[in-house]
């Protein structure tokens, strides 16, 4: 570095020397390379004041003649251009740099509510997933107990019509029973009479009436039967 310092420090004596032989028609070509090659090195616009004082110092000759100081400015200026010139570009690309950041800042914030807005519509879809198969099997818990009920509905009615059904044929049964020995009394009570016909008119009579009785006893019976089973099975 301190080399460099010291080569670039003689190249702008010497240019800074011929600059001003020239006069104020000279090109300040060299100046902005010499610019160049300080910005290169790593110098700053204060070292390049430094490194022109000197150059000034050892320029006696031309210390006394009108006009030098100022060409002298105008070569030292346009030496530090390149390197104001990168303080600018760096000062704007730091200020476009910090409205990025901003930028950055502002969409990461948007994106952190977005997120926050994203997990809380999750939950909330979680939940009401949760509440729908919560749902779903509470509905499933409440078909099959619908289902167990109507299975043992469907067997007990199967129970109460099987008794009635088995009540009913014990009420034909008897039913049936009764009139057949009432049938079979009066066809008892005919062939008596068939036999005694002949015999005894006033006791054929009697026998009739008796039968008769019969008859009547057993149409009561049928006819109570049927009221019976009527009433009972009517609904």
């Amino acid at each position: 570095m301190k080399q460099n310092l010291m080569r670039l420090s003689q190249r702008y004596a010497r240019a800074l020397r011929k600059h001003l032989k020239q006069g104020p028609r000279a090109s300040l070509q060299s100046a902005r390379g010499l610019g160049r090659q300080a910005m290169a090195i790593g110098l700053e616009t204060l070292d390049v004041a430094r490194i022109h004082e000197a150059a000034l110092a050892t320029l006696e000759a031309f210390s006394s003649r009108a006009g030098i100081i100022k060409h002298a400015e105008i070569f030292f200026t346009e030496a530090i251009t390149p390197i104001e010139d990168t303080h600018h570009a760096a000062l704007t690309t730091k200020a476009q740099l910090s409205q990025l950041h901003k930028r950055l800042k502002r969409r990461t914030a948007n994106l952190a509510a977005s997120n926050r807005s994203l997990q809380q519509g999750i939950t909330q879809r979680k939940i009401a997933e949760q509440a729908l198969r919560t749902s779903g099997e509470h509905s499933q818990k409440l078909l099959a107990e619908s289902r167990q009920l109507q299975k043992q509905l469907q067997r007990l009615t199967h129970r109460v019509l099987a008794a009635q059904e088995n009540k009913r044929k014990r009420i034909s049964r008897d039913l049936r029973d009764q009139i057949a020995q009432t049938l079979l009394g009066i066809n008892v009570r005919l062939l008596t009479l068939k036999k005694e016909a002949t015999d005894n008119a006033a006791n054929i009579r009697k026998d009739i009436a008796s039968t008769q009785h019969l008859v009547d006893k057993s149409l009561k019976s049928i006819n109570r039967f049927a009221r019976e089973f009527g009433k009972r099975y009517e609904t």
